[in-house]
């Protein structure tokens, strides 16, 4: 673990300062951070000591983001193509000249035949700070009357099926994790995705604890636990009726719990005695009688913690997944106990009024919704169901040219010429490669944001620690500017961001209580006045409409989903076929987190070549041997990696660990050119771990 940062006066008194931060990353942890600064530079970032989950110490990737910050391949002025589309050629051009040929191919689409809905705005985590996330850019299309794009690349089936069950995205604290028995880690890799709830995990560990992973692939994380049931990919609601069904079947259900606070016990057990141990072990691939041995210590070690993640949900069947899953704490009783129960994510913790902040108030009537997943079928429109058609896409915080699935249409419809692209960018993605113009985007140490979590309840501070470097701005400074370019003059679309921030902490709710920007600043964080999230819901009190848990939703019915839980199969990772007869999954990179870290030279080189783990029997079937290149193909296409074989994996399931460029491996063509844009059965999200390939030697 790093050391700490030096005491403040002795920082100070080294000609130095320490300004207080915030991971903006794509992970639970949203680590507060101590940046120490001598003049106008960074010299050094680490975890901040004082904060109870970060605990003083960075993850292997945000570490080393002082590279990130300074490196020589940043986007620091305003850029115009020169080449063609994709060849990534550009010349400098001003601001003022940018932004006067921005706002006028905006204005001539919006006021043009196909009118603002030809417009898409595309964006996701590259930040999740909620005033540049959150504010601004939103409110700017929603004033301009762009389409609305639907933000569901990570989390949406797994939100929507916790919600469908407990009412909202909210848990265990995981502070309180360190008092669990029995921790089940499902479908999460949490040493890379979740590493400051592993130290946690260990803490419990030392005490006695008992770990256990379900996961398909060996994970680091499942090589550390005490046992790992590798199920077949997309059958975890079967294993958690499997569960269920021996909870009800041998007495081990906590009747009063579920007589007291819960809806539907009933209807749930009649499902869970239709997946006895035999049949689930022929679903899940597991033998019978640790499905068994597996329930009974569920059942009867207390406390029992569950932790999910989001890998288990991207699946045809995923929602459904993440709340049948979810029902399990309140069959065994498992939320009575102080660090027990279940998490998925805390953000509903945080009452955030993101209508406000966004001003969904100017969406006007009508406005057609995108689903980010379908950025290739929208940009192509082979089918014609996207009208008007797309004219102008704006993105920032997001790298659809690596990270969206379907490669092989996204990239036909980034080489569109008709297609006016803006990139807001601090690298030159392989998205960027496409634009017509290439704004230079600042990192999280030059500017201003807030911070909520989703993997502890702490709101974070991130003060602007240096300047921004070159003409690089922030994404509420760019549509500040934009904004006046095109001769919008809403008070709303001109604030100020510590404005933004301080609107957001004044809604008076009983959890920001005493949470000011002046209070957050004195030490970068405060918790969320929030009492018994240790065993929230002990006594009911679920965000629900009875306050119940619902283990019968008759509102899914409307959705033509059974309003009891119940196992989806995925659309292909349990089909195998003749010429596609492997399963692949494609999980991150234990130094990438989705695409964002693939520029840091020190991290691919840790990361290395892209590799494909296959197990031994399906490599010697193949002729394929270890180290040596192979392509992975499906009818959508292919891609290239250097085969690891080795028994991580079961028989009839190859990982490729994920995201790198593009333009940076060998080929030019990442895991998603073979991933499908098919959706979840709740929320819309993405099935990428629900895919058949074949791989054979390059």
């Amino acid at each position: 673990m790093p050391d700490a940062d030096p005491p403040v006066d002795q920082a100070v008194a080294a000609g130095r300062r320490l300004v207080h931060a915030a991971c903006p990353h794509d992970c639970p942890d949203t680590c507060a951070m101590h940046v120490t600064v001598e003049g106008d530079r960074a010299v050094a970032l680490t975890g901040d000591p004082t904060h109870p989950f970060t605990r003083g110490f960075l993850c292997t990737k945000v570490s080393r983001y002082l590279e990130r910050v300074y490196s020589p391949d940043r986007v620091l002025y305003p850029m115009r193509r020169v080449g063609k589309k994709g060849e990534g050629r550009f010349e400098r051009v001003s601001w003022d000249d940018a932004l006067r040929d921005i706002a006028a191919r905006l204005k001539a689409i919006a006021e043009g035949p196909y009118g603002p809905q030809a417009i898409l705005p595309y964006s996701y985590s590259g930040t999740l700070g909620l005033v540049q996330e959150e504010s601004l850019p939103r409110r700017f299309f929603h004033r301009l009357g762009a389409s609305l794009l639907g933000r569901t690349i990570c989390s949406a089936a797994g939100g929507e099926g916790i919600r469908a069950t407990i009412g909202a995205s909210v848990g265990t604290d995981p502070e309180a994790v360190v008092r669990a028995k029995l921790i089940i880690l499902w479908g999460t890799n949490t040493i890379t995705s979740n590493v400051h709830l592993w130290r946690v995990v260990l803490d419990a560990r030392e005490k006695g604890a008992r770990l256990v992973a379900i996961d398909p692939w060996q994970s680091r994380t499942a090589a550390h636990c005490d046992e790992h049931l590798a199920i077949r990919p997309g059958t975890d609601a079967a294993l958690a009726l499997g569960l269920m069904h021996v909870l009800f079947a041998e007495g081990l259900a906590d009747r009063e719990y579920l007589a007291a606070y819960t809806e539907g016990a009933a209807d749930l057990e009649a499902r869970a005695r239709e997946y006895d141990p035999a049949r689930v072990a022929d679903i899940c691939g597991v033998p019978a009688e640790r499905i068994v041995a597996l329930a009974r210590a569920y059942a009867t070690t207390r406390p029992a913690f569950i932790r999910i993640n989001y890998g288990l949900q991207r699946h045809a069947g995923g929602g459904m997944a993440v709340r049948t899953i979810s029902c399990l704490p309140a069959v065994s009783g498992s939320w009575r106990d102080s660090g027990g129960g279940l998490l998925l994510s805390t953000s509903g913790a945080f009452p955030i009024d993101r209508a406000r902040l966004a001003r969904t108030d100017w969406i006007r009537p009508g406005t057609r919704t995108i689903n980010m997943i379908e950025i290739g079928r929208a940009l192509t429109n082979r089918d014609g169901r996207f009208d008007p058609p797309i004219k102008a896409l704006f993105v920032y915080g997001s790298n659809p040219a690596a990270v969206a699935p379907n490669a092989a249409l996204v990239h036909e419809g980034l080489a569109r010429e008709d297609l006016f692209t803006v990139v807001h960018e601090q690298f030159q993605t392989d998205t960027a490669d496409y634009a017509d113009y290439l704004l230079p985007a600042t990192t999280q140490l030059e500017q201003f944001d807030l911070h909520r979590a989703y993997g502890h309840y702490y709101l974070v501070l991130n003060e602007p620690a240096i300047p921004p470097r070159g003409e690089a701005v922030s994404n509420t400074e760019l549509f500040r500017r934009l904004s006046r370019a095109m001769g919008f003059d809403d008070p709303d679309l001109l604030c100020d961001d510590r404005s933004i921030a301080a609107g957001i902490l004044a809604g008076g709710d009983p959890a920001f209580e005493g949470i000011t920007l002046e209070t957050l600043a004195e030490r970068g964080w405060q918790r969320l006045s929030r009492p018994g999230l240790d065993a929230p819901f002990r006594e009911g009190g679920f965000p629900t409409r009875s306050g119940k848990a619902l283990l019968v939703n008759p509102d899914l019915a409307k959705q033509g989903l059974d309003p009891v839980p119940t196992y989806i199969p995925p659309v292909e990772a349990t089909s195998p076929t003749p010429e596609l007869p492997l399963a692949l999954l494609t999980p991150p990179a234990h130094h990438f987190l989705n695409s964002s870290f693939s520029a840091i030279p020190s991290l691919r080189k840790a990361v290395g070549d892209p590799t494909v783990e296959i197990h031994p029997d399906d490599a010697a079937a193949r002729g394929v041997a270890d180290g040596t290149m192979v392509r992975v193909r499906n009818e959508r296409g292919w891609f290239l990696a250097r085969a690891v074989v080795t028994d991580r994996v079961r028989p009839g399931l190859v990982v490729a660990p994920s995201i790198h460029w593009n333009k940076l491996v060998p080929g030019g063509r990442n895991a998603n050119w073979v991933t499908a844009d098919g959706t979840t059965d709740m929320g819309g999200g993405p099935i990428f771990y629900d895919v058949r390939v074949e791989v054979e030697p390059a």
